[in-house]
């Protein structure tokens, strides 16, 4: 999927306490704000896309909070194509890569895999001070 993300033409930001109400305020964001863009609550990409965006913000609150007291999900989409990251300011990147090969241990292994299933592609992408990232999903729709 070679989606430009600047070129989705819809596009909402939510920044968050890194607190673990955070992940239930960014699934009910995701879902009010898909259904505002007419993205229907039964595509089959929804339902995988909440739980991913639910485990990639427990991550956050549970391993970024201590040097991050905020996470920032962002969401965009396109009539084809879905995408949301996830931000904290903790330089820890995690090796996406290696969930892929099976040498990751950790919970981002079920991300990697729904979205693989489904055809999508995660990306790890650094701030310019490298102290901290976000973890961008894309899925087709």
């Amino acid at each position: 999927m070679s989606t430009r993300l600047e070129a989705l033409p819809h596009r909402h930001v939510l920044t968050l306490p890194a607190m673990p109400s955070a992940v239930r305020t960014a699934r009910e964001t995701a879902e009010q704000t898909l259904a505002e863009w007419g993205i229907s609550p039964r595509h089959p990409a929804v339902g995988p896309a909440l739980l991913i965006l639910g485990e990639l913000v427990t991550n956050s609150v549970r391993h970024a909070a201590v040097l991050s007291p905020q996470v920032t999900v962002i969401y965009a989409a396109s009539e084809d194509c879905l995408a949301f990251a996830v931000h904290d300011r903790h330089p820890y990147q995690p090796p996406l890569n290696a969930l892929v090969t099976g040498t990751g241990t950790d919970g981002l292994a079920t991300v990697m895999e729904l979205t693989l299933a489904l055809g999508g592609t995660a990306v790890v992408r650094a701030d310019a001070d490298a102290k901290g990232k976000s973890i961008w999903i894309t899925l087709p729709l």
